[in-house]
């Protein structure tokens, strides 16, 4: 069985509470979990410590059996000096697509000649 620390949403319409849980990955987000191991409550300040509470020593039992956490999850254990997140990066998601850069190609070859054609006419009036 796979087991995943996520989190489960709760509370009411527009006032999001959400409890962090250890789920098998095939259950539903707000289903059937195996166990509670915290809170997350977004409505509080950034600086509240009311805003998570984690349970420390379950959290590292699952861990250490295996679970793996949802990327939110593991910002959140991070903070908490838990586990190790490294940061992502993917530059190659920023650049432009196929077409952006075959349009940019298009472009500067546009203002290459124009700058050849300057160029050219500014030599022709100087020879005569």
């Amino acid at each position: 069985m796979s087991v995943k620390i996520r989190l489960a949403r709760g509370g009411s319409k527009k006032r999001p509470y959400y409890y962090i849980v250890a789920a098998d990955i095939r259950s539903p987000r707000d289903g059937r979990y195996i166990e509670r191991i915290g809170t997350y409550n977004p409505m509080l300040p950034k600086d509240s410590e009311e805003r998570v509470k984690l349970n420390e020593e379950r959290i590292k039992h699952w861990l250490s059996v295996g679970a793996k956490p949802t990327d939110r999850v593991a910002r959140f254990l991070d903070a908490a000096d838990i586990l190790k997140r490294e940061a992502r990066n993917n530059p190659e998601k920023s650049k432009p697509k196929k077409k952006a850069q075959e349009r940019a190609a298009a472009e500067e070859e546009k203002k290459e000649a124009a700058a050849e054609a300057a160029k050219a006419a500014a030599e022709a009036p100087a020879e005569g």
